[in-house]
């Protein structure tokens, strides 16, 4: 199969996979009304998601890495696609929520196997550059998910939403059945559990972990609470706060995510540490716009300081994929982003919404949000030592 055919199969399921994974928080309003929830019932349906998908991806990292992977992100895209679709055919919350926990077996097995997968099939030098653009679906699927979801169902209803959205995947999932593996052809032995407790011990991998922790940690707070910043501090009526953000992510997303795929493909001719200058300096990159918006007064001066935050927490998005593919072997590649995906998201985006909330009501958000970025210092850290330890 051509490689280009190939790469626009997984970075269309990519696609898909966030626009099925946000369409909920677009309906959410309709949700409400329609089925009678509580506010606490459709924070259940978000965090069911994140559990299954954290806990399923460690089991999808042991099977990819003995069978054909393929095959696995065709049945994972497929299982998600239904799920999406079942979501619309809900009569009830428990049925709602037994959907929202079967995407997220979905798609926990696909992240978890895409990039590593992918990556086999370029060379190194490539890597940064061609995982960037893989990586573009996070804000454009983002994005395309509280648009088409909020547009279709505002039009047609909620169900609609969902079952609309379902169907692109079932047929890129076929499409993806007959894609190659050339790397498990070739691979005659299965990964023995000494070679998984190697990865404990893998410094660099570990540290770029801990990086990606940091950022998602960052993009999880600034998604949960922007809005909301801007709805109290800058005057914007939420509709206006949600476009604004909402725009901001897939504009200034889509430029950090290509940008920093061709730094670090041109930086690695002259630098085997391009991947960690890329993160060092995206991070750098964050404080003083960070600082300066949360202290403006002015919505134009804080929506452009926090353009620039987004577009700095976006630019190692292929360096932090290319690094993790140079820092594990490929007999257990998969279980190592299997164990990123559940190390980023249990001790990021599940965790820094929370501190935000928290925090908020002991100070105030801005306050919260001033704290919250201090975390960069380790990340900087982190940075410097998984950089020493290659």
């Amino acid at each position: 199969m051509n490689i280009r055919r190939l790469f626009w199969v997984l970075f269309l399921l990519n696609l898909f996979n966030y626009i099925d994974r946000q369409v909920l928080y677009a309906v959410f309003p309709l949700l409400q009304t329609d089925l009678n929830l509580s506010d606490g019932q459709l924070g259940l349906l978000a965090g069911v998601f994140m559990v299954v998908y954290i806990c399923y991806a460690p089991i999808t990292g042991f099977l990819a890495d003995r069978f054909s992977r393929p095959k696995l992100i065709s049945v994972s895209a497929l299982v998600w696609s239904i799920a999406t679709m079942a979501s619309g055919a809900a009569k009830n919350f428990s049925h709602l929520l037994t959907a929202r926990g079967l995407i997220g077996v979905g798609e926990g097995g696909f992240t978890t196997m895409a990039q590593p997968f992918l990556a086999e099939h370029y060379p190194k030098e490539k890597h940064a550059s061609v995982l960037a653009l893989f990586g573009l679906a996070l804000p454009l699927g983002s994005a395309l998910g509280y648009m088409l979801g909020g547009c279709i169902g505002h039009a047609w209803g909620w169900r609609m939403a969902f079952m609309a959205l379902s169907v692109p995947g079932v047929f890129l999932a076929l499409l993806a059945w007959f894609l190659p593996d050339k790397v498990r052809a070739e691979q005659t032995e299965h990964p023995t559990l000494s070679q998984y407790v190697q990865l404990v011990k893998n410094k660099p991998f570990l540290y770029v972990c801990l990086v990606q922790t940091v950022i998602t940690f960052l993009m999880g707070g600034f998604s949960a609470w922007m809005p909301t910043y801007l709805f109290r501090y800058l005057n914007l009526n939420v509709a206006q706060a949600g476009a604004w953000f909402g725009g901001l992510v897939i504009v200034c997303g889509a430029i950090g995510t290509y940008a920093g795929g061709v730094w670090a493909r041109h930086r690695l001719k002259t630098s085997p540490r391009a991947y960690y200058e890329v993160m060092f300096w995206a991070l750098v990159g964050c404080i003083v716009p960070a600082w300066v918006g949360l202290w403006a007064t002015h919505v134009y001066t804080a929506l452009a300081c926090f353009g620039l935050v987004i577009v700095c927490l976006f630019l190692p998005t292929g360096a932090i994929a290319a690094a993790l593919v140079a820092t594990t072997p490929a007999p257990v590649r998969t279980m190592a982003f299997a164990v990123n995906i559940f190390m980023i998201h249990l001790l990021g985006d599940a965790l820094s919404p929370l501190l935000i909330g928290a925090l908020s009501n002991t100070w105030h958000l801005k306050a919260a949000f001033l704290v919250c970025t201090l975390i960069i210092i380790p990340g900087l850290f982190f940075c410097v030592r998984a950089s020493r330890a290659n």
